[in-house]
Order: structure tokens, then sequence, then C-alpha cells
């Protein structure tokens, strides 16, 4: 009994929770929301960030990267299996369709000098530190 009390008391002050499980479990079985695809993988390297992102499935050329000052956001899509007059799907999970992925990192970026890279189906992209903001020396002069 306890237990049922304390459970109806958490549901009043959190009551969005239950509406969040059922949203979670349903993006699984439609397109993906934009924090499950696709996954990446952010690491910093001196002035540069680096991230890399699975992408099976993706052409290259469907794939839109933008840099506005801290954030990144990737855009593509990968087009589904089509199949033959007489095939038919036993099992269907692999996801297909349009994706959008925003990031927010650390610092500004240079977006002119941004690399990216795509091979195996891996998206692999160098993001350097913007010269603004990088820490300055300040040196200081006596009086």
């Amino acid at each position: 009994m306890l237990w049922q009390d304390l459970e109806r008391f958490g549901r009043l002050l959190y009551p969005l929770q239950d509406f969040e499980r059922m949203h979670r479990a349903l993006s699984r079985w439609g397109s993906p929301s934009s924090v499950d695809f696709p996954a990446v993988n952010v690491w910093l390297s001196g002035d540069t960030a680096v991230i890399t992102t699975e992408l099976p499935g993706v052409d290259p050329k469907a794939i839109d990267i933008s840099v506005v000052g801290k954030t990144l956001t990737l855009r593509g899509s990968r087009e589904p299996e089509i199949l033959k007059e007489d095939e038919s799907y036993h099992r269907r999970e692999r996801w297909h369709g349009q994706f959008t992925k925003t990031i927010e990192l650390p610092f500004s970026i240079d977006a002119g000098k941004v690399e990216a890279g795509f091979s195996g189906g891996i998206l692999h992209m160098n993001l350097p530190r913007a010269e603004a903001d990088k820490p300055r020396k300040i040196s200081v002069k006596s009086v």
C-alpha cells in the first residue's frame, strides 16, 4: 500500500512522466527522435572539436552540415529499400527518412576551416575553435 501511495504522489510532482515514457516508446517505431539518431561522439583535441557519427546507408550527398557560433546542425536523409514486386517484408526495423541533430559545442567554431569526411558509413568532422574565441594572454605593464 505504501509503494502505491508513493507512486501516486510521484505522479503529482511530475505529471508528464507517463506521457514522456509513451513518447519514447512510440518514437522507436516511427522516425527516430533527434536524441536517438544519429548517435554522435564528441571530444576535444587541443583547439579542435572532433565529431564522429554513424550514418549507414546515407548518401554523403544527402548530408547537410551547418555551423553557427557554437552550434553544429546535421541534416540528412536515408532512402528506403525498394522491394521487387514479388517481395514483402518479414521484419522491418531499419529506419528511413529525414533526420536532424543539433549539438551545442563548448566554444565557437571557425566555420571556414571545418573539415568533414565520410568513409564506411562514418562521418568524421574536425571543427576548429574560432580565433576570436581562443584565450588571449594579457601582458601587465608596470605604471
